[in-house]
């Protein structure tokens, strides 16, 4: 080796002898060829020997110190002359500084909570601080990577940023004993039967704390493939810039209680409680457009929006009678939820959202409105629950509590709304002239029998889903997470002093929600409903309706 090294060296110290007097050499050219070749032949061996030992250096990380030195020694040795050929023009082909693609890899990037359903509005530090701790391939200028576990391409820097993810969810279940009565109609409830309730595909593009997200959503809310449920989720402009603080313009879902703060992904049971479903439709829900904004911190959160119509709910407004919308809704969202008492066992969550339509909507019949919805799981067009239309509406509202506890691995929440709907000033009758009163709420329980158990959002002032703290591997005995979960919930659409012949729905559900890791889950839920008769004698439930459902839902996050 010695040997071996005393060798590459002599070439090394002779084409050094010859760099200095390459200038005489050069000016003596005509009468000397036979020197200028010697020499052009020793300069292509000193570059042979620099990009060896680069091709080296990129080939091997663990002797990337030492090859460094060693690189730097040889140009030391041939000083300027170095550079010189660099620049030469003999052998063009052949370039200095080339950059080999870098490449970090996050251990068990599988390991972690589930991505978002929609797009990411995160601030400029944040994507920057998400990006370093996620596995990414730099290239260039560019990075290539998964920062919360969405693909992302990224300058060097992060200030321009385009991700796209995906929030895929396939039921497939059915009814049992939903039969109807005497005169009645059985309604949709089919005994097997499947639904693509969310098809997402949130795109994001970032510069710097400037972000737009466009998410359309391909899924069906009960009914698979209907052409009016493939529209879209979100198109919004963003700006994380103020800390802790992001502000939106444009369509969005606008976070109004607990259970709708969550991202869908988080859910503990296939859909929300019926009663956080009618509300946060009011004046939020999907693709509604909003002005506002929210501001989270370690212990509290508040956010408030601005809202009008939702995206395509003008769409039947025609030049001709009867119209269809010919003014359109104004509302407004707020919410505020703080931690009173955080440890490493116990988090306690305590809020309130509101909601208010000021002004609803105006067609051909006036100013109306109506709540109506399914037994808590969307294989069914069919909404036993229902208040009917309600005409002469000046105003509709909610308001409400939230609680949450966590102890370790169980995690307690509930909450309670009351709807008010006021009326206008054209009322066909004196009960038409009151204002009417809904109510509903419920309670539910969680517990993780395995991973890393549900964890306090602070972004969302809500609990997320849990950790998978070692990806599914059998062999090894490593089963990702399991979590089981169960809920009551009540909703009452009935007040017949206001002149509104509703029912009350109760659904009682249990679930399994299994985590293989970060962007799989497997759900199976069992709901049985009971809903009180509407006193429509020809209608679906004009005596009352009891029935259960078991459904099961694949997922993919992105």
């Amino acid at each position: 080796m010695a040997l071996m090294r005393r060798k590459l060296l002599y070439p090394s110290i002779a084409s050094f002898l010859l760099a200095g007097v390459a200038p005489v050499v050069a000016e003596a050219a005509s009468s000397d060829d036979a020197q200028i070749n010697a020499l052009r032949s020793e300069m292509l061996q000193m570059r042979r020997e620099m990009m060896t030992l680069k091709h080296q250096l990129a080939a091997s990380e663990t002797n990337q110190k030492h090859l460094n030195t060693r690189v730097n020694e040889v140009a030391g040795r041939h000083g300027q002359h170095a550079s010189r050929i660099a620049s030469s023009s003999y052998e063009s082909g052949v370039q200095f500084g080339e950059q080999a693609p870098r490449k970090n890899v996050a251990a068990l990037s599988g390991v972690g909570t589930p991505p978002s359903d929609r797009g990411e509005a995160m601030s400029w530090k944040d994507f920057r601080a998400a990006s370093a701790q996620d596995e990414e391939v730099q290239i260039g200028g560019m990075r290539v990577g998964f920062p919360k576990g969405r693909f992302t391409i990224a300058s060097e820097d992060g200030a321009y940023a385009f991700s796209v993810g995906l929030a895929f969810h396939e039921d497939f279940g059915g009814f049992m004993g939903v039969s109807p009565r005497a005169g009645e109609h059985k309604g949709d409830f089919s005994g097997l039967t499947e639904n693509s309730r969310r098809m997402r595909i949130p795109f994001t593009f970032r510069y710097k704390d400037w972000v737009a997200n466009v998410t359309p959503d391909f899924g069906a809310g009960g009914a698979d493939g209907a052409t009016t449920d493939q529209t879209l989720y979100e198109a919004n402009l963003n700006y994380a810039g103020l800390h802790n603080t992001i502000l939106t313009v444009g369509y969005f879902q606008p976070r109004v209680t607990e259970e709708d703060s969550e991202s869908s992904n988080d859910f503990e049971m296939m859909e929300r409680p019926v009663i956080t479903n009618i509300v946060r439709n009011i004046a939020a829900g999907d693709a509604r457009f909003s002005v506002g904004g929210l501001h989270y911190d370690k212990r509290w959160w508040i956010a408030g929006y601005f809202t009008g119509q939702s995206f395509g709910a003008r769409s039947s407004t025609t030049s001709t009678y009867p119209y269809g919308i010919t003014d359109s809704q104004t509302g407004a969202t707020f919410r505020v939820a703080g931690r009173p008492y955080v440890s490493k066992d116990i988090d306690v969550h305590v809020g309130i959202s509101a909601i208010s339509a000021f002004k609803v909507a105006k067609n051909a019949s006036g100013r109306t409105t109506s709540f109506a919805d399914t037994p808590e799981v969307n294989l069914t067009q069919t909404k036993l629950l229902g208040s009917g239309t309600i005409p002469n509406v000046g105003s509709v509202w909610a308001a409400g509590p939230e609680l949450g506890f966590r102890w370790k691995r169980l995690v307690l929440k509930g909450e309670y709304y009351h709807i008010g709907v006021t009326r206008g000033n054209d009322a066909a009758n004196a009960a038409q002239r009151q204002t009417a009163n809904f109510e509903g709420y419920y309670g539910a329980a969680n517990y993780t029998l395995f991973g890393k158990p549900r964890a306090y959002n602070i972004k969302e002032a809500a609990f997320g889903a849990p950790g998978v703290e070692h990806e599914f591997d059998p062999a090894h005995g490593q089963w990702g997470a399991l979590e089981i979960s169960g809920r009551y919930s009540v909703a009452n659409l009935n007040d017949t002093a206001a002149g509104v012949h509703g029912n009350q729905q109760t659904v009682w559900s249990g679930g399994l929600n299994w985590y293989p890791n970060r962007h799989f889950r497997f759900m199976l839920d069992f709901n049985h409903f009971i809903v009180s008769g509407n006193g429509q004698a020809n209608g679906l439930d004009g005596y009352g309706r009891t029935g259960n459902s078991l459904a099961a839902r694949v997922q993919a996050a992105f």
